[in-house]
């Protein structure tokens, strides 16, 4: 345990300062558990391979102890929404910004609000859900996320309710952004029988220096679908850890996507209990890397009750000196038959100096269960590069079709075919040199 004292004493001033009910009991308990769990080190089997002392050893000002960014207008933030009218929340620097997010024309029984109004408006729902998910004592990433909680989004979808487009989580980081820290909470509720999409981004308009700790708390009840696509394409300068913690009820489906290419570090948790008979989960992604780069991917898929499934597959493509690393679980307990499970991880490495660690893993206490898990290394294909340049297509072109092809299959798992374009463009651009951010 590294213990980031500075970070602590911030903590426990966050902690004391005036919020609501909610948010300040969680604050409190997000700082006494911090100052317990602390930051990680390479000692914990889950940070084995990831070191976050450039971190820990950091000085960063809580996002909201800076004043408000002026400098990010509507235009500046057009590249960055898919071009679609969608409901849009934006956070600026860490702090929501009401000017620059569209929430008017949401439909009855569709609650998108940011933290503060949904701590006025509904205290005793938001209380139901905020930190039970993700709760402080999780680890030392968490602890601190609750420490500083107070910005975030809360989206309600009452029962059986189907929310036609995506709900759109934009954080934009400006110059302004250098050295500051934001810790935004989102709680995602969808009741039983509802369905609804939601896409966060974390996007920079300046390469700084800053620490976003996000965490997401999902709740998909009983029959209900949700669809979470985290876009992470931040300042290369930048450090990024991301935790969604999602708990799933009866014949529920939760689906997730990670697309990765932004970040000095960067690590991205994924994790979720099978809570209901028949509930399933799909949860893929993409990473991208390459300069000095570190990419880290955590998973754990936990069958509690029978007949549930769960899907997964990552995908990454790692440049130059880069280090990506995989640590995917699926846990089935005794009383999870019929456990159907599914976990694959494949990665390109694209130099001689590129690495991957990969550890995917099953832990099965159950007797009548299909899983099975795999992971492959590589690099290109020499044959059909050969093939390709027979052709007459030139070698560079070539290694970028063969890069597009290998990531495509993982991309097109996404159901949104507009956000699946818009990742694709990305994806191309990465291989032909052009910035990603």
């Amino acid at each position: 345990m590294t213990t980031g004292l500075r970070f602590a004493e911030q903590a426990v001033a966050a902690s004391v300062a005036d919020a609501p009910g909610s948010i300040k009991a969680l604050r409190a308990e997000g700082a006494e558990s911090f100052k317990t769990l602390g930051f990680p080190t390479t000692r914990n089997e889950d940070w084995h391979y990831t070191s976050v002392q450039s971190i820990a050893t950091a000085q960063f000002t809580p996002a909201i102890d800076r004043a408000p960014s002026t400098g990010v207008t509507t235009e500046s933030l057009a590249p960055y929404t898919f071009g679609a009218d969608w409901p849009l929340v934006v956070f600026v620097n860490g702090r929501f910004s009401a000017e620059l997010s569209t929430l008017a024309a949401l439909p009855a029984g569709i609650r998108v609000l940011d933290m503060a109004t949904a701590s006025a408006q509904e205290a005793e729902l938001l209380g139901k859900f905020l930190g039970t998910a993700a709760p402080a004592n999780r680890d030392g990433f968490t602890a601190l996320n609750a420490a500083f909680a107070g910005e975030g989004t809360f989206i309600h979808v009452a029962k059986e309710m189907v929310i036609e487009h995506p709900i759109h989580i934009l954080h934009v980081m400006d110059a302004q952004a250098a050295g500051i820290m934001s810790h935004p909470r989102h709680v995602m509720v969808a009741e039983r029988h509802a369905k609804a999409s939601v896409v966060e981004s974390y996007v920079s308009l300046a390469d700084v220096s800053y620490f976003t700790n996000s965490v997401v708390e999902a709740f998909v009840e009983d029959g209900a679908t949700l669809s979470v696509v985290r876009i992470q394409r931040e300042a290369r300068s930048a450090y990024h850890v991301g935790t969604v913690e999602a708990r799933q009820g009866r014949d529920s489906h939760f689906l997730t996507f990670t697309f990765q290419t932004g970040a000095a570090l960067s690590r991205s948790n994924v994790y979720t209990v099978l809570d209901g008979e028949g509930c399933g989960c799909t949860i893929n992604g993409l990473y991208m890397l390459d300069g000095e780069q570190h990419g880290d991917h955590q998973t754990r898929v936990e069958h509690v009750k029978e007949n549930c499934f769960s899907r997964e597959a990552y995908k990454g493509l790692i440049d130059d000196r880069a280090h990506g690393v995989f640590n995917g679980k699926v846990y089935v307990h005794p009383e999870a038959q019929k456990t159907d499970g599914k976990q694959t991880n494949h990665t390109l490495l694209l130099s001689e100096k590129a690495q991957i660690d990969t550890k995917p893993q099953l832990e099965i206490f159950a007797d009548d269960v299909k899983c099975t898990h795999g992971a492959t290394v590589g690099r290109i294909d020499e044959t059909s590069l050969f093939y390709l340049k027979s052709r007459g297509v030139g070698k560079v072109l070539a290694k970028q079709l063969l890069m597009y092809a290998f990531a495509a299959d993982v991309l097109e798992t996404i159901e949104n075919p507009v956000i699946v374009e818009a990742l694709e463009k990305l994806t191309v651009e990465r291989f032909t040199g052009s910035s990603s951010h």
